[in-house]
């Protein structure tokens, strides 16, 4: 415990201004990095709530939209899907595919070069997104040459075949 928190009484007052913290839905920060063709807004970065590690926040994506290619630096990022069909495209020239539904997790790794699409033609895609640092970092990619047949990746381990 720090000095000023040997008093239980200071410890009560530090813990009710400085423990847990509630963002409510409509109360999310538009200013931070954009990426054309999504919209992200924050909810946990070190500006709003101290946070030392994570930035986290929503991002929607309109029907039959794409983003602009983007990377996220170092920060590992995980998308979680709430509603609607994500498609993320990446690679060198965005040749690989896969999709993810509602309950779906999508992990991207450091300097991974994507694109989030809505893969729904008549439905909001939208997502909760929690990257590993609290800034939320965005490299925005213009000199991509896209491969327009990507080819689609599928998960396979010992429980997860090969779809036929």
């Amino acid at each position: 415990m720090t000095d000023d928190q040997d008093n239980p009484h200071d410890q009560h007052e530090h813990w009710k201004h400085h423990g847990v913290q509630v963002i409510k839905g409509d109360r999310l920060d538009p200013n931070t990095a954009q990426t054309p063709g999504m919209f992200r807004q924050a909810a946990i970065n070190h500006a709003r709530v101290g946070a030392q590690k994570i930035w986290a926040g929503t991002v929607s994506i309109q029907p039959n939209a794409k983003t602009g290619v983007h990377h996220h630096g170092e920060l590992e990022s995980v998308i979680y899907v709430v509603r609607g069909k994500a498609r993320m495209r990446w690679g060198e020239r965005l040749e690989f595919v896969a999709e993810a539904s509602p309950g779906d997790f999508i992990y991207v790794p450091p300097f991974v070069p994507h694109q989030e699409i809505n893969a729904s033609p008549d439905e909001p895609l939208e997502c909760v997104l929690v990257r590993s640092d609290n800034e939320a970092v965005v490299v925005n990619i213009t000199d991509v040459d896209p491969v327009e047949q990507p080819e689609e990746v599928y998960w396979v381990d010992p429980i997860h075949k090969h779809p036929e």
